[in-house]
């Protein structure tokens, strides 16, 4: 039996739940993930399209999908959080590993793009590392 897992924007108005069956888990560094992130890479983990029941806050979802090449994002309206998507071809449900509220069992099975990955993410794990805000 496969344990129930939760996730939802930041600020609450979108929330879902799906079960904890991922069959990949990827970290891209390539400058669109970079871009849509804001961040060193994204983080998604892909499972059946069919996997996802969404709790409320539908309304409140946007998506962007580039015109010339495919990757998507989907967000909410109001925080702006990463949210679950179907790829362009529905043949997958991407989830973003930030929108989850408990860990998945599934375990990273690779880091995509490494190529593009920026000097700060590569000397970011050798500095100082905090609990909190440093002092």
């Amino acid at each position: 039996m496969t344990n129930m897992i939760t996730g939802n924007c930041c600020c609450g108005d979108v929330a879902f739940t799906l079960d904890d069956d991922f069959s990949d888990f990827f970290f891209c560094y390539c400058e669109q993930c970079r871009k849509l992130t804001g961040t060193a890479h994204s983080a998604h983990l892909f499972t059946s399209p069919d996997n996802i029941n969404w709790i409320n806050g539908t309304g409140k979802i946007k998506r962007y999908d580039h015109e010339e090449r495919s990757f998507s994002k989907a967000f909410c309206e109001n925080c702006g959080s990463g949210l679950p998507f179907l790829t362009k071809s529905g043949k997958s449900l991407i989830v973003p590993a930030g929108s989850l509220n408990e860990e998945p069992a599934k375990k990273l099975d690779a880091q995509m793009f490494c190529a593009e990955e920026t000097e700060w993410h590569k000397t970011g794990s050798n500095v100082a590392k905090f609990s909190g805000f440093p002092k």
